[in-house]
């Protein structure tokens, strides 16, 4: 039995069709999903292969993050599969990225958390993120500095201070999520933003804020009135 094609779906059923005529905007997850997948098996359409994809990681958002490693490991989806869906994810990230490239400038804390959300609310463990801002406030360059619970022993004033002046910053802004999703600050992410706006004022480059990013939403520790 051969593998099935989406060109032997019916009409209806054919994701590249309904794309053509009605726009990639009326097609759902698992047909777009289809559309990359090209093939399914021998036991099952490349609907229903897409279908299990998307069900085995509970939707885009896991699927977003995940390895080839963890794709292939999945039945009917082979390295030449997996490899596609990974860079139409990184196609994607950089698309939406674009604006972030004609130097972004961040005037407000919302700016700000428009400028990581959509890469940070999903991410898994905590991440630690520096933005590198010039006189004008835009954005000269991003860094993530450390990954895992937020502390002062892992957030390191000499990291964060290293890249400034290597880029010549004029100023800072820091971010760090919180994977539960509540970007409600800790004692420890108190102290840690404390410490930062010392050095800061020590070496001439202010921290600018530190944002907390949750899910859709995000807490300014300078409007707290932390800085």
């Amino acid at each position: 039995m051969e593998k099935l094609l989406i060109k032997d779906l019916s009409a209806e059923d054919r994701p590249r069709e309904r794309l053509i005529h009605h726009g990639a905007e009326s097609l759902s997850n698992q047909e777009l999903l289809a559309i990359l997948l090209r093939t399914g098996t021998k036991e099952e359409s490349v609907l229903q292969l897409a279908n299990r994809l998307l069900h085995h990681f509970e939707g885009l958002r896991l699927l977003k993050g995940a390895s080839l490693e963890e794709m292939t490991a999945i039945k009917g989806i082979g390295t030449a599969k997996a490899v596609q869906i990974l860079a139409a994810i990184e196609l994607g990230r950089r698309i939406n990225n674009l604006q972030h490239d004609e130097r972004f400038v961040i005037r407000t804390p919302q700016d700000g958390a428009n400028y990581v959300m959509n890469d940070m609310r999903f991410l898994a463990q905590e991440h630690f993120v520096c933005l590198y801002l010039n006189v004008k406030n835009q954005v000269i360059h991003r860094q993530t500095l450390f990954i895992g619970s937020l502390n002062a022993s892992i957030v390191h004033p000499r990291e964060v201070f290293k890249e400034a002046l290597r880029r010549s910053a004029a100023s800072i802004i820091c971010f760090h999520n919180h994977p539960s999703g509540d970007p409600s600050p800790s004692k420890e992410d108190i102290e840690v933003t404390k410490r930062l706006a010392e050095c800061g004022k020590i070496m001439g480059i202010e921290i600018l804020d530190h944002l907390i990013i949750g899910e859709k939403k995000f807490v300014s520790l300078k409007e707290k009135g932390y800085l």
